[in-house]
């Protein structure tokens, strides 16, 4: 088992209600899956993967990853676990705007203690696989959209996680990027990679050996 939620509740007051974003969630996911996590807009989606991605805590519940209680630990050991074996495709890119290219790839490796002639391999297989190189020495913002997504792509990547956690990880490329992306996703999960992805796309949602839907905060089927 990789992960297990029980009984997983989110909510935020305001004005002395309680709105719920994640209610009574409970999920278990084994190593290897690949798992495509679909409802409407609200339904606590991106809210579930930043908990499985230790970046959000959460009000009630349980969460054991790697028979860890994620919910028992300090915060710099959550962190500690994050960096080590979970990489975060974010819709928004996250690259830090005041690195280049190379360096917002390279950025994990620093956590992890890789060697430098190992990173300067790594970063430069990654930037040949998504076809970068002539993009390694500009910033994020003379990028395009699409470009700066496949950054965060490989930057997940780069630290060969036991987790990819993904959510909308197409939505800024054109298809034929996005198609290329999906089956990278497939081929690293064949490789054993468990991912997990938040897509309102039908079929990049096939990809997923498990769909799951969500309505609001809770698992719908």
């Amino acid at each position: 088992m990789l992960l297990q939620l029980d009984h997983i509740f989110k909510w935020v007051n305001s004005g002395g209600n309680r709105t719920f974003l994640l209610k009574d969630l409970s999920l278990q996911v084994e190593e290897g899956e690949f798992i495509s996590i679909m409802g409407p807009s609200g339904s606590g989606k991106s809210t579930l993967l930043n908990v499985i991605g230790m970046l959000d805590g959460f009000d009630e519940g349980q969460y054991k990853f790697l028979h860890e209680d994620v919910h028992l630990l300090k915060e710099k050991q959550r962190t500690n676990l994050y960096k080590q074996y979970i990489g975060f495709v974010f819709q928004q890119y996250h690259l830090i705007d005041e690195l280049t290219v190379y360096e917002n790839i390279e950025t994990p490796l620093l956590y992890q203690d890789v060697k430098s002639s190992e990173r300067k391999a790594l970063v430069a297989d990654l930037l040949d696989r998504f076809n970068i190189v002539g993009k390694k020495d500009l910033f994020p913002e003379q990028l395009s959209g699409g470009q700066q997504q496949l950054v965060g792509i490989a930057r997940a990547l780069i630290s060969k996680p036991k987790l990819i956690l993904a959510d909308e990880p197409t939505g800024n490329l054109n298809s034929k990027q996005g198609e290329e992306i999906m089956e990278l996703f497939k081929e690293l999960n064949h490789q054993g990679v468990t991912i997990i992805q938040v897509t309102h796309n039908e079929k990049n949602a096939t990809y997923g050996s498990r769909v799951i839907e969500l309505l609001d905060g809770c698992i719908y089927k």
